[in-house]
């Protein structure tokens, strides 16, 4: 709370994969992904308010998660999200393409 938060230039293109990936986990609402995906990269990833919630409405727009209102662990009212069966075809789909991105940049970097 008390620590300056750093802007993470490296989320923009990623942040749909990783809602989805962690969508892929568990059912959970906004605060409950920020927390799932800062924690799961050890702090080095951290989503902020004004980059979530529009990518979670425009993964909704495309039908790759669902929202209900629903009661959070501590009786608050959100939204909590769940994967849909598109979202888990989409989350393949991205997931390939991080794998040949990745492998694209070893190549670059490794070569002389």
């Amino acid at each position: 709370m008390g620590r300056k938060s750093q802007k993470n230039d490296s989320l923009p293109g990623s942040l749909d994969m990783l809602i989805l990936r962690t969508l892929s986990q568990r059912d959970l609402h906004g605060y409950g992904i920020v927390q799932f995906i800062q924690q799961s990269s050890g702090n080095e990833l951290l989503v902020e308010e004004g980059s979530l919630y529009p990518a979670l409405q425009r993964l909704e727009l495309n039908g790759w998660i669902e929202g209900v209102w629903g009661v959070t662990s501590n009786n608050r009212r959100a939204r909590i999200y769940k994967l849909t069966a598109a979202g888990r075809k989409q989350l393949a789909v991205e997931t390939r393409k991080y794998a040949k991105l990745t492998l694209a940049i070893a190549r670059v970097m490794a070569a002389e």
